[in-house]
């Protein structure tokens, strides 16, 4: 287009290149910081309190302890924020699908162009929003088998200590320990906690955890019953009981333990975790212990009933003894027979022993008949020989030392001739190793070391080329055997030989 056209002044006024400032021109440009800034303010200056109803949705707890998280309803979303001190106090667990009011103040994410809504505080949109999330909690630990039957543990019968978990300040424990007097004196641990509002919820499952966590046999005697317990209320009032961690707290305890949560009408979720559930605190004392008359009562009924028993069983007896004993026979009937057979084991016992005397006078009179004195003096006379057989003649001690001196030689010369040290006296030399005796240059050569035994002393010597040998321990130097004796003779032994 040429410069000179009609319609060159209004392109240029539109799609010119550099911005210029212009006459009358009051809107100066502004930074998108700027911008931003102008927005953040008009917004929480505009909407620095506001209420907001919605159903939340994409929950995130960050790590540092906020909430993130968005409000929705069928038109329209917005992203909130709730910081870490304000989620402290939050009196229920947030989660999606909850549709809750939340009170706070709108600001801007100048980062992201966005506005978004800081939260204060945020409650439960009505009774029917807390019971849709009491229901989706209740499916939840349901599922876990944290209502489940078979978990359900009976109670003590007698309790010696119950502990207690409620307020105490309240007409609940004053309650519980006026029933437990009249019914049956027991004694009581008190925890006390808070039993609505902020931070019931962690001091009631912290004490549940304190009871079971008691050791047994120390400074305070273990509960052997718990029992969790508050007044009446709305469901607000009651919602502690109903907190997760409570439920999760009095599922694990390790003791018995009852929930007296609230009036009959009232249900929460503590009572289905618990193991018996009674419709108010009373009826938890009611139930926690017997009473003490009755139980004087059952025993003296049951110590009656025993006496009774036993008297009974005595006459029985007496009555059985009785016909027994008319049944048996009289003592002279029993002992009749054993007496008359006495007498006659007496009378046979007089003539035996008669008998048995002239048996043995008759045996008498005839080993007497067979004592004569020939027979002595053969018998002696035979002794007699015996005797002059055994004594000692000369000619055979003779006859013996002669032969023993013969054998004698005979050993010596041997004795001589098998000397070891003789060929030493000849010039010959004994070689040892060890206290072995080497034969041949072999064994001379493994040995290494040797000594040459000469008639006037011993020579230690190393053989060329040998590797050293250890010198062995010396060997035990066997004792000949005795020569087998010979056999002596008949007349050897007539003579006992002295020398044998």
């Amino acid at each position: 287009m040429s410069p000179m056209s009609p319609d060159f002044d209004a392109y240029d006024s539109s799609g010119r290149l550099l911005a210029e400032e212009r006459a009358g021109d009051n809107a100066p440009p502004l930074s998108v910081s700027e911008l931003s800034s102008l927005l953040k303010r008009t917004v929480e200056d505009r909407f620095g309190h506001v209420r907001l109803r919605g159903e939340i949705s994409g929950f995130k707890r960050a790590a540092s302890g906020h909430l993130y998280l968005c409000l929705k309803d069928d038109n329209a979303v917005i992203d909130g924020v709730m910081w870490k001190g304000s989620a402290a106090r939050l009196a229920f667990a947030a989660q999606d699908g909850v549709e809750v009011i939340a009170t706070g103040r709108l600001t801007t994410y100048p980062g992201r162009s966005k506005y978004q809504i800081v939260i204060d505080r945020m409650e439960l949109a009505g009774e029917g929003a807390l019971m849709a999330l009491l229901e989706k909690l209740k499916a939840k630990l349901a599922g876990e088998g944290l209502f489940d039957r078979d978990r359900k543990r009976p109670l003590p019968f007698l309790p010696r200590t119950i502990g207690v978990v409620t307020s105490p300040t309240g007409a609940v424990i004053r309650d519980i320990l006026h029933r437990l007097s009249d019914r049956c004196p027991t004694d009581v641990l008190l925890w006390p906690v808070l039993v609505q509002g902020e931070g019931a919820a962690a001091q009631v499952a912290r004490a549940v955890r304190g009871f079971s966590a008691m050791p047994a046999g120390g400074p305070l005697p273990r509960p052997d019953l718990v029992i969790v317990a508050r007044g009446g209320g709305s469901i607000e009032d009651l919602w502690s009981f109903n907190e997760e961690i409570v439920v999760r707290a009095v599922a694990e305890c390790s003791i018995p333990i009852i929930s007296a949560v609230g009036h009959e009408t009232d249900t929460t979720l503590c009572d289905y975790a618990a193991d018996m559930r009674a419709p108010t605190p009373t009826a938890a004392a009611e139930m926690a212990v017997p009473v003490r008359a009755e139980l004087l009562a059952m025993l003296r009924e049951q110590g009656l009933r025993m006496d009774r028993a036993v008297r009974r069983g005595a006459a029985q007896a007496r009555e059985r003894l009785e016909m027994q004993a008319r049944l048996m026979p009289t003592p002279d009937t029993l002992l009749a027979p054993q007496r008359q057979r006495l007498d006659q084991l007496s009378d046979a016992l007089a003539s035996g022993l008669r008998h048995r005397l002239a048996d043995a006078r008759t045996h008498l009179s005839q080993a007497g008949g067979a004592l004569r004195p020939a027979l002595l003096q053969q018998y002696v006379s035979r002794a007699k020989e015996r005797v002059d057989r055994l004594k000692l003649r000369p000619d055979y001690l003779a006859r013996a030392l002669a032969e023993r001196s013969t054998a004698f030689d005979r050993l010596s010369r041997l004795f001589v001739s098998l000397d070891p040290d003789r060929p030493l006296q000849r010039g010959f030399a004994r070689v040892m190793a060890g206290g072995h005796l080497i034969r041949d240059t072999t064994a001379a050569r493994a040995a290494g070391q040797v000594t040459l035994h000469f008639r006037d002393g011993e020579v230690d010597a190393a053989v060329d080329g040998a590797p050293p040998l250890e010198k062995p321990a010396p060997a035990a130097i066997s004792t000949p055997s005795r020569p087998p004796r010979k056999p002596r003779s008949e007349e050897e032994i007539r003579q006992q030989d002295l020398f044998s």
